[in-house]
């Protein structure tokens, strides 16, 4: 699949993007920019401000606040939220979840989540995260995120798409073009697992554009 890397369905679209000073968010930010899109970069104090796009309209907000995120997610038609908890602190992904969700409940606007790999099905019969070369110093993230998918999974009020990327994601090139999925990690043809963050934003925001998943679950890779 690959990304037309303009909006030629929906026209311009308002995005907000929560986790937007960091390493997928402001990648999101950048993919939204490029195709047209009128963004809010959100962060939790304004002291980020300095790293978020400077064509981006900055928002301070917490994403475990659901009075911040109904303040910054009105008018927009989609919400991204690529947060990230600090190490020893995993457990406020799923906080920051409900928190989205319940900020965005009765509204009608769309989140899409990015998650973690850790529960994807791999081709040896384990999870990502159950598999013998999983390092063990990715466990708690990767259990924070089962935990922010199964908050997911239990809503049902909010049209939310939950992404989980490949095994490895790093920095990198956008190529537009990637594989997507369901449940089952996504491998090349010597087993390896991977996306740029550049691409996983390519997919993000076709996504946000032409919306395929609803409720649910989805994993890209290349």
């Amino acid at each position: 699949m690959s990304a037309q890397g303009t909006n030629e369905g929906r026209g311009i679209m308002r995005v907000a993007v929560f986790g937007a000073a960091g390493s997928v968010g402001s990648r999101v930010v950048a993919e939204a920019l490029a195709r047209g899109h009128e963004v809010t970069a959100v962060a939790r104090d304004a002291s980020r401000f300095p790293a978020l796009h400077p064509d981006a309209e900055p928002a301070a907000g917490d994403a475990r606040h659901a009075e911040d995120v109904a303040r910054i997610a009105a008018g927009h038609d989609v919400v991204i939220t690529a947060t990230r908890p600090a190490a020893g602190s995993e457990a406020e992904l799923s906080v920051a979840t409900k928190g989205l969700l319940a900020g965005l409940a009765g509204t009608g606007i769309r989140i899409l989540v990015v998650g973690g790999a850790g529960s994807l099905n791999t081709p040896g019969g384990t999870t990502v995260a159950d598999a013998p070369d999983f390092p063990p110093s990715w466990r708690p993230i990767a259990l924070a995120c089962d935990e922010q998918l199964a908050v997911c999974r239990a809503e049902t009020g909010v049209d939310w798409a939950y992404l989980s990327p490949a095994a490895m994601l790093e920095p990198g090139v956008r190529t537009g073009a990637y594989r997507l999925g369901a449940d089952d990690l996504i491998v090349d043809a010597e087993g390896n697992s991977a996306i740029s963050m550049e691409d996983l934003a390519v997919a993000l925001l076709d996504e946000a554009e032409t919306p395929r998943h609803h409720r649910t679950r989805f994993t890209v890779g290349y």
